[in-house]
């Protein structure tokens, strides 16, 4: 599991989402017949991986999990950002199924998943990015999305924050208060 180091909810959600990506995980293994922790589970997130428009982003996500990079040896699709491999795996991740979840806007998954792939690979994200995309995670996670005016306010007072305010911040209330205090 990736500890956020900005804690609070988006800590918490990012648990929860990890944990459904396991779950989900579990299920798809249990279809396939496959035991966990078998060189047939690494063959089977590899087969997913090499096509990872036919499968539910949880599934794509998980398989990139079980894989090492062949280039950096760190997990597939999350290395550095000069690793060429994993910033491949890292877009074809994008190409994974997304299936809003019932009483959600359609998009919800989309910016749940977009949300999710920031948190877990910080290092390859700006600043401003992360502190956006980590603080929607609770929302996105219950099923909210902002509309078009919510997220341009939300990223105008991102941007007046200073970078270590950004990395410190745990609720868009608290953007929202230490913006209003300045203008840039």
């Amino acid at each position: 599991m990736t500890a956020l180091p900005r804690g609070g909810r988006p800590a918490e959600a990012l648990v929860a989402v990890e944990a459904s990506i396991e779950d989900r995980w579990r299920l798809f293994l249990a279809e396939y017949g496959v035991a966990a922790g078998t060189k047939e589970e690494t063959d089977l997130a590899e087969m997913v991986v090499a096509d990872t428009s036919a499968f539910e982003w949880r599934v794509v996500d998980a398989a990139l999990i079980r894989l090492s990079c062949a280039e950096c040896g760190g997990e597939l699709g999350a290395g550095p950002t000069n690793c060429g491999n994993c910033a491949q795996a890292d877009g074809f991740r994008f190409a994974a199924i997304e299936i809003d979840r019932p009483a959600t806007r359609p998009g919800t998954e989309h910016g749940l998943r977009v949300a999710t792939a920031v948190a877990r690979s910080r290092h390859r994200y700006g600043v401003r990015a992360r502190c956006g995309f980590e603080l929607g995670l609770p929302g996105l996670l219950e099923g909210e999305l902002p509309g078009t005016p919510q997220a341009q306010a939300c990223r105008a007072a991102i941007n007046k924050l200073t970078e270590e305010e950004c990395e410190r911040v745990t609720s868009f209330e608290e953007v929202v208060r230490l913006s209003s205090r300045r203008v840039r």
